[in-house]
C-alpha cells in the first residue's frame, strides 16, 4: 500500500527545542499508526523533503518548532498556505517550483522556549509532545483533532 499520509519532522536536534519534530516522530513510531502513514525525519533537509513530496501524498503533516509569540509549548495547527514559518513555507515554495503536489499540507508547530545550542527539549516543549502525538494520530486516522484550549487551530 502506497502511503497516503506523510508525517515529516523538521528541525535541528542540536538547537534545543528546534528538535521538537524529531522527538514527536520518536513517540509516533510507537503509537501504532495505520499502514497508510509514513513517518520520516528530515532534520534540516527541507530540499530533500520537497523532492520526496513530488511523489504525491494525500496529506502531509510537517512537525516543527516555530515561534509565533505564544507561551512556550503552545501547539498550532495551520494549513501550509497560511503559514509563514521558516521551514514549512520554504518546503511548500520549493515543491511548487518543482511542479509537485503534496495534497493537503498541515503544519503542527510548537512554540519554542529555547533554540540556542544544546541537545534536549525544554520542559514546556517536552510537555507538549504527547498532545502533538495525539493530534497527529487523530489526523492520520482521518479525525479532526481537538486541541486543548491553550492551542490554536487555523486549518
Amino acid at each position: 500500500m502506497r502511503p497516503r499520509v506523510l508525517v515529516a519532522g523538521i528541525g535541528n536536534i542540536f538547537l534545543s527545542d528546534d528538535g521538537f519534530g524529531v522527538e514527536v516522530l520518536r513517540e509516533l513510531d510507537r503509537a501504532g499508526l495505520p499502514p497508510w502513514v509514513q513517518i520520516a525525519d528530515y532534520d534540516i533537509a527541507a530540499a530533500h523533503l520537497a523532492y520526496d513530496l513530488t511523489g504525491g501524498y494525500d496529506t502531509t503533516i510537517l512537525l516543527e518548532a516555530t515561534p509565533h509569540g505564544s507561551p512556550p509549548g503552545t501547539l498550532s495547527l495551520t494549513s501550509a498556505t497560511d503559514t509563514h514559518d521558516l521551514h514549512g513555507d520554504a518546503v511548500v515554495r520549493l515543491l511548487l517550483l518543482l511542479g509537485g503536489d503534496a495534497g493537503r499540507v498541515l503544519v503542527l508547530s510548537c512554540e519554542p522556549a529555547c533554540v540556542a545550542g544544546g541537545i534536549g527539549l525544554s520542559a514546556a516543549v517536552r510537555a507538549a509532545v504527547p498532545a502533538a502525538v495525539r493530534v497527529v494520530t487523530e489526523l492520520a486516522w482521518g479525525a479532526s483533532p481537538e486541541l486543548p484550549v491553550k492551542e490554536k487551530t487555523e486549518v
